[in-house]
């Protein structure tokens, strides 16, 4: 509650097309005040104002309100092109005023609370969504373009970028995919021993989890756990590249930034992603075999020997190429959201999130996609 006791007046004073609002009284927290858009109102209501001098020569008292007072005054007076002088005011009103205008407001940082109909909301949504497949449309070509260059040896970027991008992309995943897969071939076993086992059918157990891992499930739960690791771990990395200003200061050198950062992430990638959907296979299928023999109490010899005879050369290339598919997708997803990242660290995490997100429903779309394809052909 407002203390009556504290209270702040003012008065305005008019000499042609200049203006003086002489405040008093206490312009604390808790006073008694008039709104900076009253008293704009009651400046401009008589005549036509081209300055406004603010003094404070008889007042008692104040805190940040007189500070976010003037500078809400200095907002309104911007609009009517007034010129404010506020330089008789307190000395720390006036510092920290002085700073408060010295940088000016960047566009887009201010959220403005203007209720806007739905069709606008719409239209503004639309654009946006124009917007974003454009510039996807433009990184995708910037890529394929780097990519040719690469193909003909003047891409601009260093092997040894290539090879860490590798290294983490490689032999750093390999604990996660490893826990990923053998869990996945234990369940997909497990579940399907539960099921087999009332018609005595155990043996196909191996089939199941043999075409189920190596046709699918060993290329997207790979695909996941590297969009989740690997395609957050881009965007994060060219994100805060974004906010430093570093891709700024390639560009600036002529050093193009798909080349240089873009590219070494998306072949890194693309090579490591079938080596890892091969060993996610293996460890898949060895947690079938684990299942098959403690569950269903069955041979390992018989096991593998059914396995074999299911799986055949086009079931494992057909999990590799997605795999393949898979990798430019991530990778692609993730550095599109770091070359796009605003300027702020909340912007970064935004992009992070945004990359694992159009990662994983990219990887299911594929798989959709690639699934119908093999249908039709009949393979």
């Amino acid at each position: 509650m407002k203390d009556p006791a504290k209270t702040s007046s003012f008065e305005i004073r008019q000499e042609e097309n200049r203006a003086e609002l002489r405040i008093s009284g206490s312009w604390v927290a808790d006073s008694e005040r008039s709104a900076p858009g009253e008293i704009f109102a009651l400046l401009t209501k008589t005549a036509a104002v081209s300055e406004l001098r603010i003094t404070a020569t008889e007042l008692q008292e104040s805190d940040m309100s007189l500070p976010t007072f003037v500078f809400a005054l200095h907002r309104l007076c911007q609009q009517d092109n007034i010129s404010l002088r506020f330089d008789e005011l307190p000395e720390a009103a006036t510092r920290l005023l002085g700073m408060a205008l010295a940088v000016p407001e960047q566009e887009g940082v201010r959220r403005e609370s203007d209720e806007s109909s739905v069709l606008s909301r719409i239209g503004s949504d639309a654009i946006a969504v124009g917007r974003g497949w454009h510039a996807t449309l433009e990184f995708i070509g910037g890529c394929c373009l780097a990519l040719g260059r690469m193909a003909v040896g003047r891409a601009q970027f260093r092997g040894s970028d290539l090879w860490t991008v590798v290294q983490e992309c490689g032999a750093r995943a390999l604990p996660i995919v490893s826990l990923i897969g053998f869990l996945m071939g234990l369940i997909l076993a497990f579940v399907s021993a539960m099921q087999l086992k009332m018609f005595g059918a155990e043996i196909y157990v191996a089939n199941l989890v043999g075409i189920g891992i190596v046709r699918v499930l060993g290329a997207v739960m790979t695909g996941i756990v590297m969009a989740g690791r690997t395609g957050a771990s881009f965007a994060a990395e060219l994100g805060t590249m974004q906010v430093n200003e570093e891709i700024d200061a390639l560009e600036t050198l002529g050093i193009s930034p798909i080349d240089f950062l873009v590219l070494p992430r998306l072949v890194g990638l693309t090579l490591m992603m079938p080596l890892l959907c091969a060993y996610a296979n293996f460890v898949g299928l060895l947690g079938g075999l684990v299942v098959g023999m403690s569950v269903l109490d069955l041979p390992a010899r018989l096991y593998i020997n059914q396995s074999m005879e299911v799986l055949d050369l086009t079931q494992v290339a057909i999990g590799l190429c997605t795999s393949i598919v898979f990798g430019v997708l991530i990778a692609m997803a993730g550095c599109l959201q770091g070359m796009l990242c605003g300027r702020s660290s909340a912007a970064v995490g935004t992009a992070t999130n945004t990359a694992v997100v159009h990662s994983i429903t990219c990887i299911v779309v594929a798989t959709a996609i690639i699934t119908v394809i093999c249908s039709v052909l009949g393979i």
